[in-house]
Order: structure tokens, then C-alpha cells, then sequence
């Protein structure tokens, strides 16, 4: 992995909240939740989860996961996030992880304005924004990234929103194979401090499972201000999916 060994992972503990997932929660995205919790226990780490819908009050977590939605469940949840948005900011200060996907990461931004409709207000975790656009962007995606070992994520992506990174906002990585954040400038999702969104369904994280161990490390790291070796996994089915989608068009 990127980091050096100076404390081992067993015995440890995360904890792990999932936002609003009767609402946002398309394609498989709870497949990510279940390779995040089934990577730390089968290490020996302790995994404290928490569901958050509407209504709840959001406490301070090591890793937030938010997943997809059409328009009207992310008409149905901004609200909601949005009265949170100081908490969360301050945990994404505090060394928090974050991962967003499709709308969610739309929501991880400034705004996402849609067709015909109000402008919905996003939690400004990253520095961009989205506006709906006139083509649906459907198939698989290949992207290069510079910060994981292997290079490559996979996923599907179903969306016509088109999303623009400002300031700080870094991409997940380039595209190869697909459309990404809007079809024009050849990257896909963003990245700011630990926060990262993405397009990519499928769901993302079983078949990049070096993804998912980062999105851990991250978690351990905030949680007890020390880098965290992780133990090797047998993934050599994970493995073999990844490169089973690298390279291939729809």
C-alpha cells in the first residue's frame, strides 16, 4: 500500500456512516458499504456503523458514504444535508473521509442545477458544481489515477449531469474508457483534502478493491493520528473483475 507500516490494523476500530440510504442508493452503491465492513473485518478491525436518514442527527464518524439518487430523491435529501452542511464540513477538516457517488458527489459540491427546476444547494465539501445536460452518459469507464497502486478504477456510469471541478478540487483521474465528470475536459470524479465523488456505479468499490483499502487507511489514520499498515487480503477474485472491465467499452 502507499503508506509505511508503523502501526498494524488488528484490534483497531472505524466507524462508518451511511447517508440517507432509503433515498440515495442506486445500482449496487450499498455494495460498497459491504466491501468496506467485510475489508476491515476480515483484518481484525472493528467496524461501528450507523444508517442516517432524514430526521437523524449526523455525529462525528471517521467515513461518510453517500451514494446515488435521480432528481427527485436529491430534491427529497438536500434539504436535510444541507442542515448538516457546518457538521460535515468540520469533520472534512478534521481529517474525515468522505466518498460520493453520482448524486451524492453532485451534492458533495457548491450545487447541482437541473432542468426546468430550482438549483439545489450542495454542502460545498469540494470546490465544484454540476448542471444538468442534454445527453445521458451510460457504460463502463476505465480512469487512470495518479495516488493508487494499481493505477486504474473501473465502474459504470448512468448520469446526464455534467460536473466542473474549481480551486482545489483535484480529479479522481483521467479518462480512458467513457465520458467521466462531463464528456469535454477528460476527467473523472474529484478529490479535495479527504473527499472524494465519483459517477462511477457498479458498485465501485468490490472491483477496486485497492480503492476501498485507501478509503480504510484514510479512516484509521484520522482516527488515531498515526498511518495504518494493512494486512494483505486474498483478492484474487476482486482482481480478476477489476481487470476483467479494464479497457472495455458498453
Amino acid at each position: 500500500m502507499l503508506y509505511n507500516s508503523v502501526m498494524d490494523s488488528e484490534g483497531l476500530k472505524i466507524s462508518i456512516a451511511h447517508l440517507y440510504p432509503k433515498l440515495l442508493n442506486l445500482y449496487g452503491d450499498m455494495g460498497n458499504i459491504i466491501t468496506l465492513k467485510k475489508r476491515c473485518r476480515w483484518r481484525g478491525i472493528e467496524v461501528e456503523f450507523e444508517e442516517i436518514n432524514i430526521g437523524d442527527k449526523i455525529k462525528e464518524h471517521d467515513l461518510y458514504f453517500i451514494g446515488g439518487g435521480q432528481d427527485k430523491q436529491q430534491e427529497e435529501v438536500k434539504d436535510e444535508l444541507f442542515s448538516h452542511k457546518a457538521e460535515l464540513l468540520s469533520q472534512r477538516d478534521d481529517g474525515s473521509v468522505f466518498l460520493g457517488i453520482c448524486g451524492g458527489y453532485q451534492l458533495f459540491g457548491h450545487y447541482y442545477q437541473p432542468h426546468g427546476k430550482d438549483k439545489l444547494s450542495g454542502i460545498s465539501l469540494m470546490d465544484a458544481y454540476t448542471i444538468a445536460g442534454d445527453k445521458r452518459f451510460i457504460g463502463n469507464v476505465t480512469v487512470k489515477t495518479n495516488f493508487l497502486t494499481p493505477n486504474t478504477l473501473v465502474g459504470f456510469e448512468n448520469h446526464s449531469g455534467l460536473t466542473y471541478l474549481e480551486g482545489d478540487s483535484k480529479p479522481l483521474g483521467t479518462v480512458v474508457i467513457g465520458n467521466g465528470n462531463n464528456g469535454k475536459d477528460g476527467l473523472e470524479g474529484g478529490r479535495y483534502k479527504n473527499v472524494f465523488g465519483t459517477y462511477l456505479h457498479g458498485s465501485l468499490l468490490p472491483k477496486n478493491p485497492h480503492f476501498a483499502d485507501y478509503l480504510i487507511e484514510l479512516a484509521l489514520e484520522k482516527r488515531y493520528g498515526e498511518k495504518i499498515n494493512l494486512s494483505p487480503l486474498d483478492d484474487k477474485l476482486e482482481t480478476e473483475a477489476h481487470l476483467s472491465v479494464i479497457g472495455k467499452n458498453y
